[in-house]
């Protein structure tokens, strides 16, 4: 996919790419959320993003957790 920004002033195309990555970043939670429901496992949804189970749980996990889960990783 080639993406012509001649036109384009350098200001308005960030400020485009900021917002597209929170919309990714929604979308992927809400989605993250579904397939755990789903009974997915973290290693099949880091298949499916194309990165390890690991890195699912890092980014994902604690937003999923408790606030006495985080408490408690917090100081361990």
């Amino acid at each position: 996919m080639q993406i012509v920004v001649d036109d384009i002033d350098p200001a308005d195309g960030f400020r485009s790419v900021l917002a597209l990555r929170g919309l990714a970043d929604q979308l992927e939670s809400e989605l993250v959320d579904q397939a755990l429901g789903l009974g997915w496992s973290w290693a099949r949804i880091g298949e499916a993003l194309n990165v390890t189970r690991q890195a699912v749980q890092k980014k994902h996990g604690p937003r999923l957790r408790g606030p006495a889960d985080r408490e408690r990783s917090q100081h361990a």
